[in-house]
């Protein structure tokens, strides 16, 4: 499994952390993740067996809340990480977990039934990860606009309607129903669909918006009415689409379950951020381009939409041919992170299709 990064490099620290200091602060997380509930010094003493007793654990968790890594709420005995705690237990201390056999076959069973149907397979792909996380569930398609042509085709419906459809390496698709001024004959139409490939095929769909009046401007007058089709409509038909195509959610009942958005002001943020598609697209956009092929965790004040500082984002990339969508997980910093990260990551996996040969297996989590 690819380790993790920070978006913000290792958390940097003035006081080298001791094995002692270490250990509590793993122990700490992992049992204020478990119980959402302040840690005390007895409850790690008497849970693990760390052979400390509680006055040596209280001391020990009292220098790490000295130094910033915990917090002491109200009057309460017990410490809870802050965000600099979780940065320093991501980056240093938390341990690879594995996704279950079952769960494996799961996945692969749900996603390999869809991979024919882009769409579906990232609505699904969201519903699957939004249920195993317990957490709110992105998937984020990719920029359709930097995906390479592999071809163009237009499939008649009437004499004198037609769709369009443009294929883009690693199988996303776009259609468009047109009007012809003229009737549609086989043979001719064939002649100008194999020229438009001839020209077009192998480009982004960036590169064809940019550059294609010169590129067709000598075929203008083609009998069947095509070319101009492609020209008058080809903002709609190489631009990019609209973010609410290209996200899909799942898990929305998940995180307004989490205990830290029971207040009705935190729970209005949550709905805030829900509401605003741009901003979740943002995040995750932001995370995926800081990340090569490995995922990528931001904590609180780290993301940088101003109400999303309550939240950590787990993302990772995958690739449709030449494109690069995102997958990731919204929830409270008090986050099951290596289970999270196995399940990000896992599911990237299973939706990166290779750019050359579309019959080739997919990754496998």
């Amino acid at each position: 499994m690819t380790k993790p990064t920070s978006t913000y490099g290792k958390a940097s620290h003035a006081h080298p952390l001791s094995e002692r200091e270490r250990e509590i602060l793993r122990l700490v997380v992992k049992s204020f993740v478990r119980t959402a509930g302040p840690v005390g010094s007895r409850f790690l003493a008497k849970t693990f067996p760390i052979g400390l007793s509680p006055a040596s654990i209280r001391n020990t968790m009292s220098d790490l809340e000295d130094m910033g890594y915990l917090d002491h709420p109200y009057t309460s005995a017990g410490r809870v990480p802050t965000e600099l705690g979780y940065r320093v237990f991501v980056d240093e201390l938390m341990e690879s977990v594995e996704l279950s056999e079952s769960e494996k076959q799961l996945l692969r069973r749900e996603l390999e039934a869809l991979m024919g149907d882009t769409e579906e397979m990232m609505r699904e792909s969201s519903r699957l990860l939004g249920r195993l996380s317990s957490l709110l569930a992105v998937v984020l398609s990719p920029r359709l606009s930097t995906g390479v042509l592999d071809r163009l085709e237009v499939v008649p419906l009437s004499s004198k309607r037609a769709m369009i459809v443009i294929s883009v390496r690693g199988g996303l698709l776009r259609t468009i129903v047109v009007e012809l001024d003229v009737e549609l004959r086989r043979p001719q139409l064939d002649r100008v669909v194999s020229v438009l490939n001839e020209r077009l095929a192998g480009l982004t769909l960036a590169e064809i918006r940019k550059t294609y009046a010169s590129r067709l401007r000598d075929l203008e007058d083609d009998e069947t009415g095509i070319v101009r089709l492609v020209l008058n409509e080809n903002a709609q038909l190489f631009s990019e689409q609209p973010e609410s195509r290209r996200i899909s959610l799942s898990g929305t009942q998940n995180i307004i379950a989490q205990p830290e958005f029971q207040d009705p002001d935190q729970l209005r943020e949550v709905v805030k951020l829900l509401e605003d598609e741009s901003v979740v697209v943002q995040l995750l956009e932001d995370a995926g381009e800081a990340a090569e092929d490995a995922p990528v965790i931001r904590i609180g004040r780290e993301n940088a939409a101003e109400y999303a500082g309550r939240y950590s984002i787990v993302t990772a990339p995958y690739h449709l041919g030449e494109t690069r969508g995102t997958i990731g997980v919204i929830g409270p910093m008090r986050m099951d992170y290596p289970r999270v990260v196995a399940l990000v990551q896992g599911m990237a996996a299973l939706l990166s299709r290779p750019s050359e040969d579309e019959d080739q297996p997919s990754s496998t989590p």
